[in-house]
């Protein structure tokens, strides 16, 4: 897993979070310390809440195809391109 940021911005913070959650937290995550363990989980958290979101949009407004629209047309189109 690479990460990449994108900002240059950090924020120290001090929290207050158990032993044990930070061991499993750096076990699954295999970060190199507490700090790359944290930035890989909570990227890989809001990566699951950002397509949860897209989930919940795409159940609530669904996409729709323009009547007519085939694979084959699409192929046709790249051929002329």
């Amino acid at each position: 897993m690479h990460l990449i940021y994108n900002s240059i911005n950090f924020m120290k913070v001090t929290a207050i979070i158990p032993d044990d959650v930070i061991k499993d937290v750096q076990e699954f995550s295999e970060g190199k310390n507490i700090t790359e363990s944290l930035i890989k989980a909570l990227t890989d958290w809001l990566y699951i809440k950002r397509i949860q979101k897209l989930n919940a949009e795409l159940r609530n407004n669904p996409l729709q195809f323009i009547d007519g629209f085939t694979a084959d047309s699409i192929r046709e189109k790249e051929r002329d391109l």
